[in-house]
């Protein structure tokens, strides 16, 4: 046992986790308690690999050592500890209640140590497992399972933003698997595994930035043009929206609250929105939704919604909308949805009284 065998045994990993600090610690773009939870896991990954290392070589003696099971308790308590702050990085709302099945884990894998209720070795040094001697393998399901599904659960979720996360889960749920069939063969996959899925994930993060817009994180102009060429022989309907006096809020308020109004018009364009409608922020406080496979009652239902949603807030927006006809190109239903939109535009400053202003 030695540093010069540690690095032999895992240099690709050691490249990927020095690799990946040296990202997170340059990144000006990521929330900071992102990259400090990514920082967390790959500090995780060098003390769970090392841990391996240092069990796998007691495991070679012929004499047993109190260290070896204290090690495997805290190779247990990693694996899933690891795995629960990847799901807080893909979905960070949860309470406390999320770390209780990952700590049971703990305590249970620590107290085996003595009872043996987990794991056990017998006086020539061989692992054998207790009672709970899947427990882990069953909580790292557990977590896996629930990703999955939260995943799903979000009805809005479209397919380029579930794929990656459902990768991530999959390979995971192979890399814990494998070391049950191919004991020998598969002892380092889970770090390697998850080294590389963090990375993964953090260019897939990195991707949407360049699809949305910052303010509002509706999908931005560039996202509109690629997603105008990718659906236009499925698209049904184009929604076109322009917020009602942004630039009296913006002379009045400063543009701080004027951020606000196109930022809280953008949660209730999102709040109902489904998996077929995809919403954008055009520019300025110009919006659009992209109505995919969707019927003429079902756009005028989603209308409806919208409205009802901004009669909560203490703005308003003017909408406009137009289905498809045959021989119709996005230029042309643009053009009928903006003048249905300048119509409806026109009804509020009559019926407000306001001055309508140019933003």
């Amino acid at each position: 046992m030695s540093i010069t065998g540690y690095l032999t045994e895992h240099w690709g990993l050691i490249i990927v986790l020095i690799g990946l600090l040296t990202i997170i610690f340059s990144d000006a773009h990521l929330e900071r308690g992102m990259l400090r939870r990514m920082a967390g896991i790959v500090i995780l990954l060098f003390v769970y690999s090392s841990s391996c290392y240092v069990e796998t070589y007691l495991g070679n003696q012929a004499n047993y050592t109190i260290l070896r099971p204290i090690l495997s308790a805290v190779n247990y308590s990693l694996i899933v500890y690891i795995l629960v702050n990847i799901i807080l990085i893909v979905y960070p709302q949860h309470n406390v209640f999320f770390w209780i099945p990952a700590t049971l884990n703990c305590l249970l894998c620590f107290i085996s140590v003595k009872t043996k209720i987990v794991f056990y070795f017998s006086a020539d040094n061989h692992f054998g497992r207790g009672p709970l001697g899947y427990l882990t393998y069953w909580i790292c399901l557990f977590y896996l399972v629930y990703l999955i599904v939260i995943i799903f659960h979000n009805a809005k979720t479209k397919a380029e933003d579930y794929t990656l996360p459902i990768f991530m889960t999959l390979s995971s749920i192979m890399c814990l698997a494998m070391p049950l069939i191919f004991e020998h063969m598969a002892s380092h996959w889970f770090n390697v595994t998850i080294a590389i899925n963090i990375l993964f994930y953090y260019i897939y993060i990195l991707q949407q930035y360049t699809k949305r817009d910052p303010l509002t994180n509706l999908l931005n102009r560039q996202s509109y043009y690629r997603d105008a060429e990718k659906y236009m022989n499925s698209i049904t309907a184009y929604i076109a929206m322009d917020m009602n006096g942004l630039k009296e809020i913006n002379d009045r308020d400063g543009h701080l609250a004027g951020d606000l109004a196109l930022k809280t018009l953008a949660d209730c364009f999102w709040t109902v929105a489904h998996h077929k409608h995809r919403v954008y922020r055009i520019g300025g406080d110009e919006y659009a939704i992209l109505c995919v496979d969707t019927p003429e009652e079902k756009v005028q239902e989603l209308i409806r919604q919208t409205q009802e949603e901004l009669e909560k807030t203490d703005y308003s927006c003017s909408i406009g909308y137009a289905m498809k006809q045959e021989g119709s190109t996005l230029d042309t239903l643009y053009q009928s949805a903006d003048e249905m939109l300048y119509q409806e535009k026109q009804k509020y400053y009559e019926r407000t009284g306001k001055k309508r202003h140019r933003s």
